[in-house]
């Protein structure tokens, strides 16, 4: 479990503010207002069609495929505040890609991130403590998910802090590399 935490009962959402989301190639600005900032590979499912209170059985027919992404956090800010809009919302806490897998085999999908050449996480889709389904409808149930939102679905164990200059590659067999740079000074 990502830091050690306990696994909560249910998951955890969290919105990401749409300056937050990188392509492919960007930096990563770290803040002036954070002393750590943690990477989180994960994978991304992409809402392809409106839905609302979807059953877990279901909720997958509305995924338009899946895709890469960074839950870049600044961890300090998160430990001290109630909700974790700031800490993962910042400009460039999203990136985002390469490509878009539509037609996945769901429950062999593997991720790897690399800073500096280093691995850091390894995980599969089976690890994940919910599956891509109940994510989805989970998240359906308290907020209607339209196309081209993103369901952001967890990282394997191994996140750590960025430092400027940093390269930091997630990558999949399936998907593709999300490769980004890191830098301070954030304005």
């Amino acid at each position: 479990m990502e830091l050690d935490n306990p696994v909560p009962d249910e998951p955890l959402l969290f919105l990401k503010a749409p300056s937050s989301l990188l392509g492919p190639g960007g930096v990563v600005r770290l803040p002036e207002e954070s002393d750590r900032v943690d990477f989180e590979g994960e994978f991304a499912l992409v809402v392809g069609r409106r839905i609302s209170r979807t059953s877990p059985e279901s909720a997958l027919d509305a995924v338009l495929g899946v895709t890469l992404a960074c839950d870049v956090t600044a961890r300090d800010l998160q430990k001290r505040d109630r909700t974790f809009t700031r800490a993962k919302s910042m400009d460039t806490f999203c990136p985002v890609g390469p490509r878009l897998e539509t037609d996945p085999d769901w429950d062999n999908l593997e991720l790897q991130t690399s800073v500096n050449g280093e691995v850091r996480q390894q995980g599969r889709a089976g690890d994940l403590i919910w599956g891509f389904g109940e994510l989805v409808s989970y998240a359906s149930r308290y907020m209607t998910l339209e196309p081209g939102d993103l369901v952001l679905t967890g990282t394997p164990a191994g996140v750590g802090p960025l430092a400027d200059g940093d390269r930091v590659e997630i990558s999949s067999p399936q998907i593709g590399s999300l490769k980004f740079g890191v830098a301070g000074g954030l304005r």
